[in-house]
């Protein structure tokens, strides 16, 4: 691996502006490529299926599809840098969206969720961005860094949903579900997002970031194995981990089935995605509020606001009944409640450990995360066929216990 060399103060100060420039705009195009997608991805799902239990198969098996991800990336971009990394994240994730556009077209269910898995990919790049935000900002300016490039998303991640119905028309006439029509549309933007990140982001701010750490250069440290004893050996990154983990899992599985709750309540394609962008503009539109409460009032003040945020919405969302209003509040506090833990927990996860460690640390985050998402999204379309939707978001509150049990230990010491 080529060395970097160290930049100047001036030309740190320069480099932190372009490097952000960069994410940022990487960030709307990969929050529009996977909004325009997720946004149906459980209708389409129910639909090649043929019952509502396997629906949010669709939506596991990309959260899957980026956990298992997740780890081959993170080595990657420990070794090579950020560059590559989340190149080839949205390079797999334009493939799976074609995948997804066969499937549709075949009618092959397990075809569709080998797309959706290769589809995650794309939000790994997404979620691998925020890391990527922190790899030069000040220790005391980590919140708002991690938060600004989370923040970018909304502009994509809200507009996604409501271009779903377009892009659905504008395969009318290839005798292709409407479905399918924003998976053609999420792979040709992916496909720009690696083009526009290959070309722009360099240097590469982990590699600049190693060369201001000289400790930094040694291949130590970045195992799957390293990162699990630094998380093993610092409480605070133990509750980081679980803070992302929780967070993510419970949003996950109520957000996967309340398009297919919607839809038996009698709301088309534009409300669904109306939904959904209020959903994602919570998640994403106050991230830079989340950014500077953590870093102005600390990271476990924000965890316990994102305990109460999540719990609000699980009590809106699961007695709203045939509410679409209700539904949309609660899930506007899901996006909401998301963001405050995500971004809370992602600096404390950084501020946690060794530099020399944060690579695999970071890498074991995203892959524990998914990975428990994506068992919540498989439990959340038995639960709601078998239960309903409000028994949903019942277990989803009360998978906020350990989190919120962690954070008020901390909280007294």
């Amino acid at each position: 691996m080529a060395s970097t060399p160290e930049p100047s103060d001036q030309a740190l100060i320069a480099l932190r502006r372009r490097t952000t420039t960069v994410l940022v705009i990487s960030q709307i195009l990969g929050g529009l490529g996977v909004a325009i997608g997720v946004a149906l991805a459980a209708v389409l799902a129910e639909r090649l299926s043929g019952t509502e239990a396997l629906a949010g198969l669709a939506p596991t098996a990309t959260v899957a599809g980026t956990a298992v991800l997740s780890l081959p990336l993170a080595s990657l971009m420990a070794s090579r840098g950020r560059r590559p990394g989340l190149v080839l994240a949205y390079l797999i994730g334009a493939a799976g969206g074609g995948v997804v556009v066969l499937a549709a077209a075949i009618d092959n269910f397990p075809l569709l969720l080998l797309g959706m898995a290769a589809f995650g990919a794309g939000s790994l790049a997404t979620l691998q961005a925020r890391f990527a935000a922190a790899d030069l900002a000040l220790p005391e300016r980590r919140g708002q860094a991690i938060s600004n490039v989370v923040w970018a998303t909304t502009v994509g991640a809200v507009l996604g949903p409501n271009i779903a119905a377009p892009a659905g028309r504008s395969i009318s006439g290839l005798g292709l579900p409407s479905e399918a029509g924003p998976f053609v549309w999420a792979a040709a933007v992916f496909l720009l997002a690696a083009l526009f990140v290959h070309v722009l982001l360099r240097p590469d701010p982990l590699l600049t970031a190693r060369a201001m750490s000289p400790g930094e250069s040694s291949s130590a440290g970045r195992s799957l194995r390293s990162g699990i004893e630094a998380v093993r050996e610092s409480s605070m990154a133990k509750l980081a981990l679980v803070t992302v983990t929780v967070s993510h899992t419970a949003m996950v599985a109520i957000m996967s089935m309340t398009p297919v709750a919607l839809s038996h309540h009698g709301a088309d394609i534009e409300l669904i995605g109306l939904v959904i962008s209020g959903h994602i503009a919570g998640m994403y539109a106050f991230s830079p509020v989340m950014g500077w409460l953590a870093d102005r009032f600390g990271r476990i003040s924000v965890i316990g606001l994102a305990v109460g945020l999540l719990s609000l919405a699980a009590l809106f969302a699961g007695t709203a009944g045939s509410s679409h209003t209700r539904i949309a509040v609660g899930l506007f506090l899901l996006g909401l409640g998301w963001s405050a833990g995500v971004v809370s927990g992602s600096a404390l996860l950084t501020d946690s450990v060794s530099p020399a460690s944060r690579a695999a640390v970071q890498g074991l985050s995203d892959l524990v995360m998914s990975a428990a998402a994506g068992i919540g999204g498989i439990c959340a379309g038995l639960i709601v066929a078998q239960a309903g939707y409000g028994w949903l978001n019942a277990v989803g509150a009360c998978l906020l216990l350990p989190m919120a049990a962690l954070a008020i230990r901390r909280a007294m010491r």
